[in-house]
């Protein structure tokens, strides 16, 4: 979990380093290509691999795959506006969504749980951006729908967990998502970068992929229940990260409505790890989105 706190706030930092440079399509262009070339490294190497990447469920690939670049590309251009700690607390909505989304689309249940952190999660939100007052900030809007697009992802993944690989989902986000970010790229956008934009690139690039193997092995290691409550450490952190090297206030009213998000979602936690297993749990399923 050290590993992907630190890969997730290297992401960001990357992210904010190379907008000088590079368009918001750019940026995910860096990353896409970046993935794809160590993941086509791995599977000339390995031949175990490639029997993975069968032709299965492509359309439900091409769905979850379009609906997480539109996430992404909301979270990169809110973390181009936003303090780093409005974007991450903003983005642990994501668990209330999953819940509130997982009843029609996977036909599970509502909770009184469930229930309980989608309502704190929502209350945490107001606390953060504080609607109709002259702090309110409408980029905040982004990161809010890049946390519903996570999640309407991270419940498809699931639905491709049933039958197909993690390293096939990985692979083909990679493969359809470049395109997807190409299209909006300047065909010669490489050349815009220079010395000190190499390094925020490779770390881009190296993060997408790093987070979330740290993440997944992360979950191999320990039960949700431990792990998730680890990754909300990313608020703090970040937080950290901004006041030093970008001079960003921290705001207490951000820090309150974390707590709301984190409490609701910790509570769900607790709830969940006391009923008897029926399968991969949302949280288990974030290990496969990227």
């Amino acid at each position: 979990m050290t590993g992907a706190l630190l890969s997730f706030s290297a992401s960001a930092v990357a992210v904010r380093a190379l907008s000088k440079y590079l368009t918001t399509f750019e940026i995910l262009s860096i990353r896409s290509g970046f993935g794809l070339m160590v993941l086509l490294i791995l599977i000339a190497a390995s031949a175990d691999l490639r029997k993975e990447l069968a032709f299965k469920r492509m359309g439900l690939h091409l769905a979850r795959n379009s609906i997480h670049f539109v996430g992404t590309f909301l979270w990169t251009l809110a973390v181009t506006l936003l303090p780093f700690a409005i974007v991450f607390s903003l983005e642990f909505t994501m668990p209330a969504w999953v819940a509130l989304l997982a009843i029609p689309m996977l036909g599970e249940r509502m909770t009184r749980s469930r229930a309980g952190s989608i309502v704190l999660g929502f209350l945490g939100v107001l606390v953060i951006v504080r609607p109709g007052l002259a702090s309110f900030q409408p980029a905040a809007l982004l990161v809010l729908a890049a946390a519903l697009a996570f999640a309407v992802s991270l419940i498809q993944t699931k639905m491709l967990t049933a039958t197909v690989s993690t390293f096939a989902i990985i692979f083909w986000m990679n493969a359809m998502q470049l395109p997807m970010a190409l299209a909006g790229s300047d065909p010669w956008f490489l050349s815009k970068l220079d010395a000190g934009a190499v390094i925020p690139a490779v770390a881009l690039g190296a993060a997408g992929l790093t987070s979330h193997f740290c993440l997944t092995n992360a979950f191999r290691a320990g039960d949700a229940t431990v792990v998730v409550p680890i990754d909300f450490l990313r608020i703090p952190l970040i937080a950290t990260v901004g006041w030093l090297f970008y001079g960003e206030s921290v705001d207490i009213f951000v820090f309150a409505g974390a707590a709301l998000i984190i409490c609701g979602v910790l509570w769900n936690l607790r709830a969940e790890s006391k009923r008897p297993p029926t399968g991969l749990g949302p949280e288990k399923a974030a290990i496969a989105d990227a």
